[in-house]
């Protein structure tokens, strides 16, 4: 009798995970996408056991860990935590951006790299799902199809409302992703430039959801930067064209202010600039400052958005520019 229920198990799984895989399919998804992983992660995502007909399919909010504890439970497919930017990478991420899939939902400003990341299957895609099996699957389908590109367009103009206006020095405008340091990196960019550099040229904007959102790769190669895409950048870096400094700029609101070893690294990555490098650590307020203020490397500057007008110089023999160590032969 074990063995029947264990063949009966193996044999439920077995074809809810065809279905999924032909689901995506049918969605026009490729191979990769539509390949055993997938299928497992449509499933954790439609909350659907085994057992349970289509009909029973919810769209709870699920984290990329959560998926991978579910398909295990219910599925008995074991993937290791290493695995998880995979599944996020050949997966989620494609799911989001087809507009199958809502990255937060439940809190849109909540930022791209967050731990706390959850996703959601979209209402209209839950709405077909429960009819898979039916009478009712092809039409539901082929009406599901013809209103995608509607629903991808409105999904892209929420994004875009919560995504956070930047001016740049030039007047030129960037948006970076919601949540995390941009609101700081904001402030970096309109408030300590126009304080402390201005008319500077800023070279390089990273964001969570781009690496390389803003990177004038020729302005820097004219500087003698040459940046491999592997690299750890820092969140902006400035050229101040008045004094040829190249301001290497840390926004930290959780972690990552230039301590020494930060800015051994960011002197290796900018080595052979033709400017003097002048390393800046962000904190939104004091207390933000206060939590990390043991760890801030000497011979560089804070500055504190709370506080504009001010820097704070940590030791050496000139304010607020290059050290000789790092200043241009």
């Amino acid at each position: 009798m074990a063995s029947k229920r264990q063949s009966g198990s193996a044999s439920r799984i077995n074809r809810k995970l065809r279905d999924a895989a032909g689901i995506l399919k049918d969605l026009g998804f490729g191979p990769r996408q539509s390949n055993d992983t997938a299928a497992y992660v449509l499933l954790a995502l439609l909350d659907l056991l085994p057992s349970r007909p289509w009909s029973a399919v919810s769209n709870p909010l699920r984290g990329i860990t959560p998926m991978i504890e579910f398909i295990r439970t219910a599925y008995k497919k074991d993937y290791a935590p290493n695995t998880r930017e995979t599944i996020r990478d050949e997966a989620v991420k494609h799911f989001v951006e087809s507009g199958l899939l809502l990255r937060n939902p439940d809190k849109p400003d909540r930022p791209t790299n967050s731990g706390n990341t959850v996703y959601q299957i979209e209402p209209s895609a839950l709405s077909l799902f429960k009819c898979f099996g039916t009478d009712a699957w092809d039409r539901q389908l082929l009406d599901y199809q013809a209103s995608r590109s509607k629903i991808r367009a409105e999904l892209s103009r929420r994004r875009n409302v919560s995504r956070i206006p930047v001016v740049l020095p030039t007047g030129d405008r960037v948006t970076l992703s919601p949540g995390g340091q941009n609101p700081l990196i904001k402030l970096v960019i309109e408030e300590f430039c126009e304080r402390f550099v201005s008319g500077a040229v800023v070279v390089y904007i990273g964001d969570a959801e781009s690496k390389f959102l803003h990177y004038d790769v020729a302005y820097l190669n004219n500087l003698d930067v040459v940046i491999a895409p592997s690299a750890k950048m820092p969140d902006v870096v400035v050229h101040d064209t008045k004094r040829n400094w190249l301001l290497i700029v840390e926004a930290v609101v959780s972690a990552g202010p230039i301590d020494p070893k930060r800015r051994m690294e960011l002197k290796a990555l900018f080595q052979h600039s033709k400017a003097g490098l002048v390393f800046v650590t962000a904190f939104e307020d004091r207390t933000s400052y206060g939590r990390f203020h043991q760890q801030v490397a000497w011979e560089t500057e804070v500055w504190i958005a709370s506080d504009p007008d001010h820097i704070i110089h940590l030791n050496g023999e000139r304010f607020l520019g290059p050290y000789p160590d790092v200043a241009p032969s």
